[in-house]
């Protein structure tokens, strides 16, 4: 028998010149089947563009009307036809026990789509997200928009779901920007190692 070598995480990077990117990659993210069932955190300072990228990607998916940010009511849910969304936002949590205080244990252990901001805040009760999102505003640059961002794919969902980014970037949409290439890095991690002769 021979090793089995999953290279995870896979790291990509990106730049969004502009919110018609953050749109664009989300109209992307939308239609990857592995979706449906996926955990997904999103990271990075206030105002990076975390709730952004959620409305962009929940518009996507079919939700209608006035998307919310969780701020305040720290999870919004939304039901549709084929799937069930689930929008996070720890921020406001004083201590990570509150996670568990709320009963969040039985959201992320059912099937669906979980998009959580702030992750850090709910540390060590969160299980391993499939894809981490990291946002940085480019605050060295002259376009206010842009954003550096990190996609970070840490189980065979996650990595399902980032494999399809380079077609975004070739074809952009009617009046769209396109996105800007991404890099990709390795980490090899050995999940198997069965040696016989």
């Amino acid at each position: 028998m021979c090793s089995e070598v999953v290279h995870l995480p896979i790291v990509k990077t990106t730049l969004w010149p502009d919110e018609s990117a953050t749109q664009a990659f989300a109209q992307t993210l939308a239609a990857q089947p592995a979706l449906r069932n996926a955990f997904i955190e999103l990271r990075g300072d206030l105002g990076a563009g975390k709730t952004t990228l959620v409305r962009h990607l929940l518009g996507a998916l079919g939700v209608s009307g006035r998307i919310k940010s969780p701020t305040y009511a720290v999870v919004e849910s939304y039901e549709l036809p084929d799937l069930a969304v689930w929008h996070f936002d720890f921020f406001r949590f004083h201590d990570p026990q509150e996670w568990e205080d709320a009963g969040f244990r039985d959201i992320f252990a059912s099937q669906g789509l979980k998009l959580v901001e702030w992750p850090d805040k709910a540390a060590g009760h969160l299980p391993l997200a499939d894809l981490v999102v990291q946002l940085a505003m480019q605050l060295d640059m002259s376009n206010e928009a842009a954003r550096q961002v990190t996609l970070s794919a840490q189980t065979a969902v996650g990595l399902a779901l980032i494999q399809h980014f380079d077609s975004c970037i070739s074809i952009p949409e009617k009046g769209q920007k396109p996105l800007e290439p991404i890099e990709s890095f390795q980490m090899p991690m050995v999940l198997n190692s069965d040696t016989q002769p």
